[in-house]
């Protein structure tokens, strides 16, 4: 397993573009991206929990009954959500994308992201689209990704090799996701496609117990987004013998696949309206993953937690605050914690109480952009990880006026 560039195109038989055709007011940013297989490919998706859903989730969950898909078309600056002619606007969106990538419109899945309750002209789309589907190429995966943002200030895209029956095969993804996201899946807009062959039901299997231990552990700001998922398309090019059972071959599917998610789940985390720093909150010693999901998902989702990591001010207290809110099976006096960071480890807590430590060096550590909140409750040997960013003051400045 090793990481390579490439994004969405690593994989054989891929391609992208990414254009700006008009859709966003701000007339640098790319708005519209396409990503094609050579061949039809397995596809699987899961979706936000959210009750209000964006047109597109409905007419992508319709599209990927078969388990098949040829394309992804996907818009940024308005999520077609609370639109009386949102699931129209949706399927005339696969129908120009069918028609100029030449398959049939039920392969094309369709996202959207963006502001919601605004109707989606779709003229900017339809007059965009030779140019898009003229720019199809194995280079194009960073202009996809360029197009599919919104608020993020960072491309998210990652890539892998790796074997599987001796063939070499590929995987990568691409992501946008800064504001809006919340546990549990989708949370944000997320595309990864591989060469590895697979069949559909292993592949929706695969991705489906993925999430669980990646997306569904990432929070930003508490909020579960309308309109966004997780797609994953093989079109099995590499050669490999056809995945349809658990196996060593699944299994290596499986960390392929994690290692993608993870990576940009950290991607998104870090990037996250306003933050300044990625957190990730590792919870060791409990009684079950149940309860150390649970855990994790409190620290991060902690409002109070988030500033005082965005002021470097190391108050555990708010931590062992969010543990006893949690719901979590967790006996507080046994409760451990560090902060952890390029700068060094320090322990604030011990047995449920505080412990001397320098606050110099606490601060130091907390100073750094990537902090671990390393979390040790005593109970057991379950552990997890979640993912989430410091609360600034330009996360309220963002979102003010995002859609004025």
């Amino acid at each position: 397993m090793k990481i390579i560039t490439g994004g969405v195109c690593a994989a054989k038989g891929f391609t992208a573009s990414g254009i700006r055709c008009g859709i966003r007011k701000n007339q640098t940013k790319k708005d519209l991206a396409l990503i094609v297989s050579e061949v039809p490919a397995s596809a699987a998706a899961v979706y936000t929990t959210n009750l209000v859903k964006g047109a597109p989730l409905t007419v992508t969950k319709s599209h990927l009954a078969d388990g098949t898909a040829g394309a992804v078309i996907c818009n940024s600056g308005n999520a077609n959500t609370c639109n009386a002619d949102g699931i129209m606007i949706a399927e005339q969106m696969c129908e120009l994308t069918a028609q100029a990538v030449g398959i049939k419109a039920e392969d094309v899945v369709v996202a959207s992201t963006g502001v919601i309750g605004q109707p989606l002209d779709l003229t900017p789309i339809r007059e965009g689209m030779p140019a898009l589907a003229a720019g199809l190429s194995i280079a194009g995966a960073h202009e996809a990704a360029q197009a599919i943002m919104t608020t993020d200030t960072k491309c998210k895209e990652v890539a892998v090799e790796f074997e599987l029956d001796g063939k070499t095969c590929h995987m990568g993804g691409m992501a946008k996701g800064s504001g809006m996201i919340h546990p549990n899946m989708a949370t944000m807009l997320v595309f990864i496609t591989t060469d590895a062959c697979i069949a559909p039901a292993m592949l929706h299997k695969a991705l489906s117990t993925d999430v669980a231990d990646t997306f569904n552990m990432v929070s930003i700001d508490g909020d579960t987004s309308t309109n966004d998922m997780v797609t994953v398309l093989a079109n099995g090019m590499a050669g490999n013998a056809q995945i349809t059972g658990e196996g060593e071959a699944f299994s290596e599917f499986m960390k392929a696949l994690n290692t993608i998610t993870v990576q940009l789940c950290r991607m998104i985390a870090g990037d996250g309206e306003g933050a300044t720093k990625l957190l990730e909150c590792r919870v060791s010693g409990a009684k079950d993953t149940a309860a150390a999901k649970t855990a994790a998902k409190a620290v991060i989702c902690s409002s109070l937690t988030k500033a005082a990591m965005f002021g470097a001010d190391a108050n555990w207290g708010r931590v062992l605050c969010a543990l006893g809110y949690s719901g979590a099976d967790i006996d507080v006096t046994g409760v451990g914690v560090k902060f952890v960071s390029r700068a060094g480890e320090i322990t604030v807590c011990a047995g449920g109480s505080g412990v001397p430590f320098s606050e110099e060096k606490a601060k130091e550590i907390l100073l750094e952009d990537e902090i671990e909140i390393a979390v040790e409750l005593g109970d057991g040997d379950a552990s997890a990880t979640a993912w989430g960013c410091d609360l600034t003051y330009d996360y309220v400045k963002i979102n003010g006026d995002y859609r004025t």
